[in-house]
């Protein structure tokens, strides 16, 4: 597969000559100073591709071109932006740049309740912990009827949390939540939002009386109108799982599971309608079989991200080594290998060490971390390669 890296643009603090020192091939990105739902430009595609090939690196994946909340749950300007949306398909296409990845998760991209937990060996992972989420959805967010989604040792947990939790744990809640992993990926809050508990509760309003059915619609409509641009220009549109694969804040969440992929996969049966396989996002759903979706749905991934997570007896979980954890990552990539050699793969979340924490980078996005992941990755590789080899069978 080929080596490739979410890069943040030309302000990341982690540059392109230094990913070129540690063996990426191709870079993953975005034009992250353009608005939501706004046409991206050829010329400043153009301009950041050749930005990025000066360093001896491809643009591999955009990931990635927003969809914007109206087109999720069909408000009355859908037809419009997914025109804009068109637009921008056929302009990354003209440039050279083919593969999006891209989400339909309403309002909430990835979300987990702890940016540190720490690990044994001094460094520290993602960790997503089901009672203070309760916490925040029914004593922070105070949505109308959420207690009813949390089982009663959940909520018990979390009472039990509330009769210690500080204004400062609340507010590390809110920042994990919905603002450090939400607004450095051109998310519907930024981190200097002032009101971002309100703005919140206002995109969730958004969906009232959305179903699971009608997102389905939504996102079949939205497939079925863009595939004459994909068809044309060869754009390979890579859905990412729900993150974390389960229904949260009782917003509708579509791609969870192996009935959710095969639903989208068959109701646009075109070829370019695809799947970013995302070992994390499904490895965090105890429901997966990780290694048995990748065998099913090779032939229409054209995306992959590497990581894995362990899930705990309740719920919870926590981001693993990507020698570990229950996605099997040195299996599936044993499956990608044989299936298509140059499929981009980057490395996803991956511990912060060395230092890492105090650079600012990224929620999920370390250096030290994911220079490790690689690292290890790179040698599953090889043997993988020369397994191959050696039984091409």
């Amino acid at each position: 597969m080929e080596k490739t890296w979410r890069w943040f643009g030309k302000k990341d603090k982690i540059t392109l000559s230094m990913l070129r020192q540690i063996g990426v091939e191709g870079i993953v990105t975005a034009l992250h100073d353009i608005p939501n739902g706004e046409i991206w430009p050829l010329e400043a595609i153009i301009d950041l591709k050749e930005y990025i090939e000066s360093f001896g690196l491809r643009w591999s994946v955009v990931e990635s071109l927003p969809v914007c909340e109206s087109i999720k749950y069909g408000g009355p300007d859908r037809d419009e932006l997914i025109e804009k949306y068109k637009i921008s398909l056929a302009n990354l296409g003209k440039a050279g740049v083919h593969t999006i990845c891209y989400n339909f998760m309403p309002v909430l991209d990835w979300a987990r309740t702890d940016l540190e937990n720490p690990n044994p060996d001094g460094t520290s992972s993602l960790y997503f912990n089901h009672a203070e989420f309760a916490y925040f959805d029914c004593k922070i967010l105070k949505r109308e009827g959420a207690e009813a989604d949390y089982t009663p040792e959940t909520l018990s947990v979390m009472e039990k949390m509330a009769d210690h939790f500080t204004r400062e744990d609340e507010h590390r809640l809110v920042q994990n939540i919905i603002v450090k992993t939400q607004g450095f990926v051109n998310g519907n809050i930024k981190e200097n939002d002032e009101h971002p508990v309100e703005i919140f509760r206002g995109l969730l309003n958004l969906y009232k009386g959305i179903t699971r059915d009608l997102l389905r619609q939504n996102l079949k409509y939205f497939l079925e109108s863009i595939m004459p641009i994909c068809n044309e220009w060869d754009m390979k549109m890579c859905v990412h799982p729900d993150d974390p694969p389960l229904q949260i804040l009782g917003l509708p969440r579509i791609v969870t599971c192996d009935a959710d992929i095969e639903w989208f996969l068959n109701a646009v049966p075109n070829p370019h309608n695809g799947l970013t396989f995302c070992a994390g996002s499904l490895s965090s759903g105890a429901h997966n079989d990780v290694p048995a979706l990748a065998r099913k749905y090779a032939d229409r991934t054209w995306f992959v991200h590497l990581r894995s997570t362990n899930v705990l007896p309740n719920g919870d979980f926590k981001e693993a080594s990507h020698l570990g954890g229950r996605a099997h990552i040195i299996e599936l990539c044993r499956i990608f290998e044989r299936v298509n050699k140059d499929l981009p793969m980057r490395v996803d979340h991956a511990p912060l060490m060395l230092g890492d924490e105090k650079m600012g980078y990224n929620a999920g996005y370390s250096f030290h971390g994911r220079m490790l992941a690689l690292g290890q990755i790179e040698g599953v590789l090889a043997v993988v390669d020369d397994e191959i080899s050696n039984d091409p069978s």
